[in-house]
């Protein structure tokens, strides 16, 4: 399964749209977005402003932070990367 956030964000927002019953047209009327954004949103082929995001959630009815929680329900746990440590060079005195 697709790891890419922005695949993962349009899988999720296509999920509650089709249990909310709406087609993409119906969707796009009530978050004031074209369509055809709609559908590019739904392949991951853009990455969406927090505000898109927020008037997604709004037209799905759910708080914007359920999307982030399935996103990361997904996605799995993040690891976050250690620094990088000092060269292995090691310079003359």
């Amino acid at each position: 399964m697709e790891k890419n956030i922005e695949a993962v964000f349009g899988r999720i927002i296509r999920r509650h749209r089709e249990r909310c019953g709406l087609s993409q047209e119906d969707f796009a009327d009530v978050a004031q977005i074209h369509r055809t954004y709609v559908s590019s949103i739904e392949r991951g082929k853009v990455q969406v402003s927090i505000g898109i995001a927020q008037k997604l959630a709004v037209a799905l009815g759910i708080p914007l932070s359920r999307i982030w929680s399935d996103i990361e329900r997904e996605l799995g746990p993040v690891k976050r990367p250690q620094p990088r440590g000092k060269s292995a060079r090691t310079e003359s005195p």
